[in-house]
């Protein structure tokens, strides 16, 4: 990654400025993407990996279109750090408040075309923007979508890839694969067949061979449909991948994903193509150019801040490990639990239950809808199934929890990790809805609120023994330590003062700590008498759990779940249907995208931090001065 110091960044101040740029220089350009890749991702944290295994490809879709008119649709969105450079932005502030997002927005830039955060989307988005277009007699303008092969096990995207393999739209999907390494096919035949089949002299004489045959009398049908059959014989033993032809797609490649020039020969010829969509196949290696990350692109893949000459970053106990070693240690005594992961076996600390239990593991890829259901699959078969996946993606699997868990009522435990506000990941990655949609489930199904590391490891010891299903909502980071209560069961609320005073604080997950210290620690609040109630379960809500609260006269609810409907929203039309008089004030994430930021000044726009919870106690007591 060393060479002169050019700056070639700096003559960029549109993507149009990289058609002056020699091939050398382009080369060097692509080094020097990297280079600042790694500098600030290292002090701000991101996707590092992914970014760094698409900058030529990036450079290429530049050189090749023009993105203020045509419409260039990232999958996920996390490898858009390149386009970002590209397209004149400073990454400077890049996941802080007020800086440049880690994922596309289009109020960003004229050059972002969708917002997106979870994966399988482009392709879908793409046909529509396509469509539009040409209901809008804007015809001339192409579309692109780059979707990973990760992405890509996405049913959402085998749906639109079906759909747009049967409309004669332009369609161009990039298939950014970097599990794959290039052999056989790349080279001079995969590269000389693609050049004759993307040509516009091959498909004249194509279609002027299949007309004339077609007009030989009583045979002409047959021997054109006999001759194309046999074409897609022999594809299928030549070519690869030759399932996105049976779809309809053009299917071009595979491509050196890293040299520019071929990417920008097989754009070239895909745009050639105007009345079939197109795939380019294109092959790429996760953490090109930084050794760290090519060795272990999986840890770089999103990644905090890390030491930029050794690639080591702080490892620190959380939620997701405290959370898998217990499960670990369960496993050791039971042989019916398993452990499912949706392509975050990291991420949500299921590393060293893979090597411990290689067998009960299983890891279903970014295909969330899937991997409910196999473990309503696995639960129904006998096996205690345990999801480990984040509030933000298990959104995708609404209908298959309603449908094939709760209506069977079947033993399946869910660890939501990444509960509540998330930080720098921004409004599409927070686990603020995960409470709302788990009161509308059937069957009564538990949603347990840990507000310390012992209720944590107890509530999944309970969970597994349950004969329902049952979830965990746990935030990123690490909960306290405190001694776990066990004069209340774990599907009670527990009380942690004396009594129920007045006025009570009902408060849910990582907020009771916060609730606990200011109580103790303010002068003034440490002289009000208010009473404070640990949620540990937040869903269903019962009359026993409301009852709880029959002599408080002011009850504040504290959650980091949506205010709208959310646990204190629950708690109010509980509160109200007894027709009690008690007043209820609900604190919370109110029902606006949350935008990227710590976690701590998310909880300050939020009214979640000490000084607003403080000023809103002190209002409600009638204190402030």
């Amino acid at each position: 990654m060393e060479h002169d110091d050019t700056q070639l960044l700096k003559r960029i101040h549109s993507p149009n400025d990289l058609k002056a740029f020699s091939k050398h220089e382009l080369d060097l350009l692509s080094e020097e993407i990297r280079d600042q890749l790694v500098s600030i991702v290292s002090k701000n944290g991101g996707h590092l990996s992914s970014n760094l295994g698409i900058v030529e490809l990036t450079i290429a879709l530049h050189l090749c279109f023009d993105f203020s008119k045509d419409r260039l649709v990232f999958d996920v969105g996390h490898q858009s750090y390149v386009h970002k450079l590209l397209t004149g932005r400073d990454l400077s502030g890049l996941r802080q408040k007020g800086g440049i997002a880690g994922f596309p927005k289009t109020g960003e830039s004229i050059y972002d075309a969708f917002n997106v955060g979870h994966s399988s989307t482009s392709i879908s988005a793409a046909l529509g923007m396509l469509r539009a277009f040409r209901i809008n007699g804007e015809s001339e303008k192409r579309v692109v979508a780059v979707i990973g092969d990760g992405a890509l096990t996405g049913g959402l995207a085998y749906e639109a890839l079906n759909d747009a393999g049967e409309m004669e739209l332009p369609l161009i999907v990039i298939l950014n694969d970097n599990e794959m390494s290039i052999g056989g096919s790349v080279g001079g035949l995969s590269t000389h067949l693609t050049n004759i089949r993307t040509s516009n002299g091959y498909k004249s004489f194509k279609k002027r061979f299949s007309t004339r045959l077609k007009r030989i009398p009583v045979i002409g049908n047959a021997l054109s449909n006999g001759l194309e059959r046999l074409k897609n014989r022999i594809k299928f033993f030549v070519l690869p991948n030759v399932m996105f032809e049976e779809l309809g797609f053009t299917y071009m490649g595979p491509v050196d994903g890293h040299d520019i020039s071929e990417l920008v020969t097989a754009l070239k010829h895909a745009k050639n193509i105007k009345d079939k969509p197109v795939l380019i196949h294109a092959i790429t290696k996760k953490g090109k150019g930084y050794v760290p990350a090519e060795q272990n692109p999986e840890k770089f893949h999103g990644i905090g801040k890390f030491d930029l000459k050794t690639g080591e970053a702080a490892s620190a106990e959380n939620n997701s490990k405290v959370f898998a070693d217990e499960l670990c240690k369960l496993a050791e005594g039971d042989g019916r639990i398993v452990a499912i992961t949706a392509a975050m076996t990291t991420g949500t600390g299921l590393s060293e239950f893979k090597k411990r239990f290689p067998d009960r593991f299983f890891d279903v890829g970014i295909a969330e809808q899937h991997g409910v259901t196999m473990a309503a699959g696995m639960a129904i078969a006998g096996l205690r199934p345990v999801f480990a996946v984040y509030s933000t993606f298990l959104q995708r699997g609404y209908d298959q929890l309603i449908h094939d868990v709760c209506l069977q009522n079947l033993p399946v435990v869910f660890g939501i990790d990444r509960a509540g506000l998330v930080g720098a990941d921004g409004e599409t990655h927070q686990g603020v809805y995960d409470i709302a949609y788990f009161s509308t489930l059937p069957n009564g199904f538990m949603l347990f609120s840990p507000s310390s590391v012992e209720e944590l490891r107890a509530m999944l010891d309970y969970a597994i023994t349950l004969d329902h299903p049952a979830a965990i909502r746990y935030n990123r980071g690490l909960l306290p330590s405190r001694k776990l209560n066990t004069e209340y069961a774990l599907d009670e609320w527990e009380l942690i003062s004396e009594s129920i005073k007045p006025i009570t604080i009902v408060a849910a997950g990582r907020l009771l700590d916060r609730v606990i210290k200011l109580m103790t620690c303010d002068a003034k609040l440490s002289k009000l008498d208010i009473g404070i109630v640990n949620a540990r379960l937040l869903c269903p809500i019962e009359e026993r759990h409301i009852s709880m609260l029959k002599d408080a006269r002011k009850i504040i609810t504290i959650e980091d779940g949506n205010l709208d409907t959310g646990f204190g929203a629950q708690v109010a039309r509980c509160i109200a249907s007894r027709q009690d008089s008690a007043m209820v004030v609900n604190l919370g994430v109110p029902n606006i995208p949350i935008e990227a930021a710590s976690i701590a000044e998310q909880d300050d726009f939020c009214g979640l931090s000490e000084e607003k919870l403080r000023d809103v106690i002190l209002r409600i007591a009638g204190k402030i001065e």
